[in-house]
Formats: structure tokens, sequence, C-alpha cells
């Protein structure tokens, strides 16, 4: 057993102990190389029976997804026990990030889901249960997806240059049965790299990051959530040790075997969304010290679409960006250089947006408009429709129904966030959004969480007398007791819910060949609002991720679309998708010559889904015992305000009294256990005024005080032997 300690507390920060039923598991937990001390702690593994689980905690958490995850560091980090379940093979639930290789098994696992019956198995749980105790079942079923649909545009041919064994599979549509078994085994083994820790395969790649950012001059993305002042030109030229050079002109025809080959290069959000500077989760990150777990990108591009059309020259109709087209003005600077923008209009603009930033100090200006939607409160300020367009979707990313106060308050915290990390709002992790809930859940491994994938939990029981949920019982027949029960909504059954009316996200992923906005530099992500196509329509936000984010191979381009659902995902993303880009008729069909399609970035691959969004229901929606606190999935918004807020809400429900997140001690506060605190050397004061004489004495008695710190430093690496 090897223990670690903080000097200012004296409690233990981490036991060597791995849990992951059936599964030979590798765990390896540190802090960060970025600080003089990395704590690399001796990896073990080894395989546990069912009942070597402990059979008491504080809190049980059922899924993995961003707020349980956070939910399970705050508690983790106060002192709770935690044991932290999810039934997937994977971390992060809806919020995960992919390979393209685990992309296509994680789409295998969903059709294959569709066609089996799942029946439920009552005599297990039924013999643990005593007298005076009920129970709750769970669903075993994941319904939070649906009309799933795959396409495939790359072209089927072999490549010439390399023999390769990548699957081929029928590219309109993908059928997920015909993705080999090789392929599935490679998204296997990418994934339970993950399941060793708190995310086995996240720390290898932390690693890297982290030695990568000893020089943060020679990155443009940074590590602890701050922004090198390098010119954007200045950062594209210096060399980047990652996976994910520059790409340069790629002349080769990508085709799917290509996508397979290079599939470890992709990082596929289930979830699009992007990270305010000044939002709550990057207040959390910084307040917590989770921040060091991970790295981030600017967002280089805000942009707006009219018409649907993509032109390089400048009018009313193209799509604006930093290089060319029509910018979203993001600062003040940027409103008077517009020269898509009238006078008259950069006026309007810059007085509408100064009165924004402290709009609650002139409430006569609004308040016959509180009840009105937002568009009619800008029409009453006689700004232009363009000027509409840009307040309403690029700036305030609000809908045609949303009440003016709400887009006050959007418009408002849009502004407030530009400045913090450069001139944008916006920040991105690398690697995927994924990342962030494996942070979190890092986080809570270090303080005594501990966690099983492909684990669940069968059923609650619950005490009649108080209607409180005292154990549950999990997948292989163990009774665990509990304080309380967190959950992911997908678990609760239909059952259990005051109604099983839901509201739904529509999402496309698409693989693209290039840009839909080709600049100077092709390493930015870009953030594209397109207003609806028809009336009737809902407004469609789309992120486009470069290589350099980590989340795609060189050559290519992420594409992330994501609206509220008024039919499939299909009916309301694929008209946006052929207004935008080149959909070819056969795989790897080229647009005519002179074609208008021709200036079109490619689709080479596309997914539809449909995702529940549950972010409207409280605990009232469910008929439920009052120690179970139920976390919803993914909104539809762009930032994660609404899950870290309900994060600590469910946080104070549980502990009223406790921090929510205090900041974890540094690493140079770490000592072994047996240490006792090290001797500290005379002040740069002291030693200065000092005659040569006291200097021999303080010599003697305290020798070397630069030697005596490196010591130090030196005694909390572990050996290698360790």
């Amino acid at each position: 057993m090897f223990l670690l300690y903080f000097k200012t507390w004296r409690i233990p920060v981490l036991k060597i102990c791995c849990v992951h039923f059936g599964y030979c598991v590798f765990k390896c937990v540190y802090f960060s190389v970025r600080h003089d001390i990395a704590c690399h702690v001796t990896v073990c593994s080894f395989k546990m029976a069912a009942e070597d689980l402990p059979s008491q905690f504080d809190v049980v958490i059922l899924g993995t997804g961003l707020t349980e995850s956070v939910i399970a560091a705050a508690c983790s980090r106060v002192g709770q026990s935690v044991l932290h379940l999810d039934r997937r093979n994977y971390y992060a639930g809806n919020w995960a990030s992919f390979t393209f290789n685990g992309l296509l098994s994680w789409i295998e696992e969903y059709k294959n889901q569709q066609k089996v019956q799942i029946t439920e198995s009552e005599q297990v749980w039924r013999s643990l249960i005593d007298e005076g105790e009920d129970v709750v079942p769970l669903s075993s079923v994941d319904s939070s997806i649906s009309n799933l649909e795959v396409f495939c545009y790359a072209s089927e041919e072999e490549e010439k240059e390399e023999e390769t064994k990548a699957p081929l599979t029928s590219c309109q549509p993908v059928n997920a049965e015909t993705v080999s078994e090789e392929t599935t085994g490679d998204s296997t083994e990418a994934q339970d790299t993950v399941t060793g820790d708190d995310t086995t395969a996240s720390d290898a790649k932390t690693q890297n990051e982290e030695h990568e950012v000893s020089e943060p001059e020679e990155e443009q993305h940074t590590s602890d959530i701050s922004e090198p002042s390098q010119s954007q030109e200045e950062k594209d030229s210096q060399p980047i040790s990652s996976p994910a050079d520059p790409p340069v002109e790629v002349e080769k025809k990508i085709t799917y075997q290509k996508l397979v080959k290079e599939g470890r290069r992709f990082n596929i959000d289930l979830v699009s969304k992007l990270m305010y500077s000044r939002g709550a989760l990057v207040d959390l990150l910084i307040k917590s010290n989770v921040s060091r777990y991970a790295e981030f990108k600017n967002i280089g591009h805000i942009l707006t679409c009219r018409n649907g059309k993509v032109e390089q020259h400048c009018n009313a109709k193209s799509i604006c960006g930093s290089n060319s087209g029509l910018k979203v003005p993001c600062s003040r600077a940027d409103v008077f250089a517009s020269k898509q923008l009238t006078v008259v209009e950069k006026r309007m603009l810059m007085k509408f947006l100064t009165f924004c930033l402290d709009f609650e100090q002139h409430p006569e200006e609004y308040q016959d408009y509180t009840e009105k939607p937002f568009r009619e409160f800008l029409k009453n300020k006689k700004l232009t429709e363009n000027l509409q367009d840009f307040v309403l979707h690029s700036i305030a990313m609000v809908t045609q129904q949303t009440l003016t106060e709400e887009g006050l308050k959007a418009t408002q915290h849009f502004l407030r966030c530009l400045g913090r990390y450069g001139n944008t709002p916006f920040l991105f992790p690398l690697y995927g959004l994924g990342e962030i809930p494996q942070c979190f859940c890092r986080m809570c491994a270090v303080f005594g969480g501990i966690y099983c994938l492909r684990h669940s939990v069968q059923c609650l029981v619950v005490d009649k007398a108080s209607n409180k949920v005292k154990a549950v019982i999990d997948t292989r027949g163990q009774k665990i007791s509990c304080s309380h029960f967190v959950v992911e909504d997908s678990y609760i059954r239909d059952e259990q819910r005051q109604s099983t009316a839901y509201r739904q996200i529509s999402r496309a992923v698409l693989i693209t060949d290039r840009s839909v906005l080709p600049s100077e530099s092709d390493q930015q992500i870009s953030l594209v609002t397109i207003p609806p196509l028809e009336s009737s329509a809902p407004a469609v936000r789309m992120v486009e991720l470069c290589s350099s984010s980590m989340t795609c191979m060189p050559g290519t381009y992420l594409v992330h679309l994501t609206c509220s659902s008024s039919g499939t995902a299909q009916e309301d993303l694929a008209p946006v998708v052929s207004e935008l880009f080149h959909v070819s008729t056969i795989p790897g069909e080229e647009p005519s010559e002179g074609a208008e399609e021709r200036s079109k970035p490619a689709v080479l691959w596309v997914m539809y889904f449909n995702m529940r969004d549950t972010s409207a229901l409280d605990s009232s929606s469910y008929s439920l015992p009052s120690n179970v606190h139920v976390c919803t999935g993914p909104d539809g918004s762009l930032g994660s305000d609404c899950s870290i807020k309900l994060a600590e809400s469910v946080f104070h429900h549980i502990l009223p009294d406790e921090e929510f997140c205090p900041p974890a001690p540094n690493p140079e506060d770490i000592i072994y256990d047996g240490d006792g605190p090290q001797a500290e050397g005379p002040g740069f004061d002291e030693s200065v005024n000092t005659e040569a004489e006291e200097e021999g004495a303080a010599h003697e008695k305290n020798p070397s005080t630069e030697p005596a710190e490196m010591d130090s430093v030196a005694d909390t690496t572990p050996s290698s032997e360790e």
C-alpha cells in the first residue's frame, strides 16, 4: 500500500487500489508534469471478485456524464466515499468523444440494442430484499439516442501505396453490422485503455500535451486556460510536437479506408458545445484546479450565414469570417473596422452593445418588452435587418421566440466573455469535449473515488418507513448501502416519470475535405450560426473543428451541426448540409468542372441522430425517493452552464454545509506518509543582512538552503522501482 499526503491537511490523497470486475485494470494517477514535481504512482493490475467491492458508501453515482462527474469530484474532494458506476465501457455517457473506429463500434452497438429484446431478471435481487424494504427497478436500456442514420460519400477505392485491412461498408447508408471485427477490436482497445484509472487513455494524451506546454510560446492552444500573446501567424509557423501538425495540401483522394486507417486521430463528440470564457464551467475548472488536466484552444472565427451562400467577396449574403467576408463584430475595433456596415449601422450597433453591458441599470428601456420576443425589442431599437440577424443569431444565439430579458442577458454574457483569453468569448478543449468529464473523474479518483465501467445498478432498495434509498443492488447481485444515490436520467424508467414528453436535439456529424471558409490560416475553429432556411425551421449551429484541435486527421475537418428538433435529425439538418456542402450521389464522385458545387467542401462521411433533452425537468418530474438525485443529459445550448448549476444544486442538497469543489492542493504540497515537514532555510532578507561569521554558523546549523530545496523535490518523486 502506498499513500500520499498533503502537507497542510495530512490527509491521504490516494490509495493504490483498482476495482474493475472481471477485467485486468492498469491504474496510474498523476497530477501534472507542468509542475516541477511529477507524482507518478506505482502501476498495479489485478482482478477482483464481486464480493471484494466495499459494501458501504456515502454516495453511489450511476452514469459518468459531465453533471455526474462534477458531483463525484465535489463529494470525493470533501471526504465522502464515492462509488461511480457506468454500464457503458467508456466514460462521459452522452458527453463522450470517440475515435472514428470507436464511433463505428458505438453505432454497431446501438443497432444491436434496437434488435435485442431485453428481459428483466428479478430473481437475483428479490432474494436480497428484507422485510420493510421496497425496490425501485432501473432501466437497463439507453433510449436517449434515436433515429441514427449513417452515410458514407468517400470513395471505396483501395489505397494503392500501402495495403490495409480496413473493412469496407456499404456507403449509402452504412450498415453497422458490416463493420468488421477488426474495427470493433480496435475501438474496444481504445476504449478499454480508459477503464483503468480514471481515463488511462486520456492520461497518456495529457502527458504528451503537458510535455509540449513546457514552452507555451510555441503553442496556439494553452494549458491552465491561459492564452499566449503571440500573433496567430507566428503560432502557425512554429513547430508543434503533437500528432496533428498543421496539414499540408493533400492531393491524394481521401478514401473510406483512409478514414478507418487514421481513425485514431479523430475524437468525435456526441454533443457539440463550446466553453464561454467566463462561463460556469471555466470558472469551476479554474477554482477546482481541474484545468491542469486539460488544454484548450481559442475559437478563431465567429461567423454568420445568410441565404446559405459561401462567397469570398463581401456582400450581405456572404458567410462571415475574420479574413474574408462579413465577420461578426466581437469588439469595438471589429465594429468600426467592418467594411460591410454603414457608418450609421456602426453607431447603432455600438450604442446597442454598450447598452447591453449594463442593461439592468436602465429598466425603462426594455420593461415594456419583457413579455415580448427579443426580435421585437431589436426592431424597436431601430436596428436594421442585418444587425438584427447579427445580434439574434451570432451574439445572443437565441431563437425567434426568446423573450427580451433573456436575450439581453445572453448578449451581455457574450460581451463579458470577450477579452479574457483573446478577442473571442469561447474556448474548446483539445481532444474533444469528452475530456472534461474525464478530468473531473480523475479528480474524484485522486481523492479516493472508486470507478467501475461495464457495471450498473439493477434496482434501488427503499426503506418503507422513511421512503429513502438505503442501498442499491448492482448487476452482479451485490447489495451496497449508501446515503445518497445520483443517477443519470437515461436509467430512469418511464413509469417513474410524471411526464414522458421530451424535447429532442437534432445532431449531425460530418467529416469534410476542406473548410467551409478557406482563409490564410486553416488551423482555426469556426462557429457559424445558420438562420432558419424556412420560417418554421429552427436555426442551426455549426462548429467546424480543424486538425490542430486534435479531433480529426490532417487534411480533413470535423463539422458538428446542432438544432432543436422539429422532425428527425436527417429531416432537420440534411437541407443545411446540401446547402453548404457538396454531397455526391455516387461515393467518391467529383463535382463537374465549373459547377457551383466545386466551390463547396465535399462531405466524406456523415452521421445523423436525435438526442433526448431533459434539461427542463426537475425533481418534481420524477416519482422517486427524496435522496435520489436525477441528472439530466446535455441540453441544446452552446454552453454547459445548465449542467454545472445542476451539479452544484445536487451537491448542496447532499452536503449543504460543504464548499462546492474547493481547489485541490498543488503537487508541491505532497509528501510521503511518515516524512516530517522539511526544515525551512533562512529567508532572503536574513541571508543578505547577516555578518560573514553569522552566515558560517547558519551554514553549520542548516547547510546549503538551495540544495535542501532540491532534496525536498527529489524526495517527493517515487523511485523507478516503486
